[in-house]
């Protein structure tokens, strides 16, 4: 039997659990009774638990991950919320036993706060959203730099680091992108990859994507939520800030958005000139990342394709619109050196 590429956290589908088994542990372990509403998840099983006088978020691992990966993303979050505790992040909130981690057969039960607000892919996107979402993941990743735990170091394949492990599912992709997106994959391995080693490490986010960030529509500049932390690792601080840029590339012009970001970025939490030389090449990789990714998912289970490939138009237009990393890497330089 041929090993699968990805790994079994994004082979398996997420776990189905009867709403009413999860709102009985919930009243059971942190007594909170109200009703369930189901939240999309790639791989867990989410839902939004709304009692007569709060809301919370019922979160259920997918069974595949390891729980020493449970506990890292969990303590994460207790390190944000002690280290930073403006930072609009979900609080863990303690069983009754104490327990933030809950093993059940079909996988490890949490609860968080609910944060309110609108994902920021329902709202405009401006410059000053940009630098807002820069600022936010520069203070992010500063407060994550002391943040160490066992299980950080897991390989994951959304992972801009580990992109030449996409090769494998290259057959997946629509026949137009494939020769484009294999040519890159080897230019990362031969070029990319060996300039990324030299290049600061530490835990990140890993998916600072507009799904996963909240704002208040009367006032979009301001965020009120950093969701999932499912995706976080032990990787290049330069990835996490190309992940959130590759979301951010109006196709007329890239700049326009990815200035703000980096500005904001490198004055909450400054980068060292290869890191922003390199970023061009990491943002395409992320581009690359999702459309191989979301392509091999989505032809795997049809049934949850629309959730699974809502970013591909929008990556494959920022990957059609990257035509200069030379030239973008240099005014992103100047950006970052500018005083205003």
């Amino acid at each position: 039997m041929t090993q699968d590429p990805t790994g079994s956290l994004l082979s398996l589908p997420p776990p189905q659990v009867p709403t009413d088994a999860l709102a009985a542990l919930a009243a059971t372990h942190w007594q909170v009774t109200g009703t369930l509403h189901p939240l999309t998840s790639e791989r867990d099983q989410n839902h939004r638990l709304d009692t007569a006088t709060a809301s919370f978020t019922l979160k259920l691992a997918n069974p595949a991950e390891p729980p020493p990966l449970t506990e890292f993303q969990t303590q994460a979050l207790v390190h944000v919320a002690s280290t930073a505790p403006d930072l609009p992040t979900p609080r863990v909130i303690p069983a009754r036993d104490a327990r933030t981690i809950l093993p059940t057969p079909n996988g490890a039960l949490r609860l968080f706060t609910w944060l309110p607000g609108t994902p920021l892919a329902h709202l405009p996107r401006t410059p000053n959203l940009a630098g807002a979402i820069g600022a936010a993941l520069g203070r992010l990743d500063a407060t994550l730099a002391s943040f160490h735990h066992p299980a950080a170091a897991h390989h994951l394949l959304w992972d801009i680091q580990n992109a030449c492990d996409l090769a494998p599912l290259t057959p997946s992709l629509p026949a137009d992108l494939r020769p484009r997106i294999t040519t890159f994959l080897d230019h990362f391995a031969n070029q990319t990859a060996p300039a990324l080693a030299e290049l600061p490490r530490q835990v990140i986010h890993g998916d600072f994507n507009p799904h996963n960030l909240l704002a208040d529509p009367k006032q979009p500049d301001h965020l009120t939520g950093i969701l999932d932390f499912g995706d976080m690792t032990l990787s290049h601080r330069i990835c996490d800030l190309a992940v959130a840029a590759s979301y951010l590339i109006e196709p007329s012009d890239p700049a326009t958005l990815l200035v703000p970001l980096t500005r904001a970025y490198h004055r909450a939490n400054p980068l060292t000139a290869q890191e922003i030389r390199l970023l061009p090449d990491l943002i395409t990789a992320r581009l690359v990342t999702t459309l191989t990714i979301t392509a091999w998912r989505a032809s795997r289970y049809p049934a949850n394709a629309p959730y699974i490939l809502r970013n591909a138009p929008t990556s494959r237009a920022g990957l059609d619109a990257l035509t200069d990393p030379t030239a973008l890497a240099q005014t992103l330089l100047l950006a970052c050196e500018s005083p205003t």
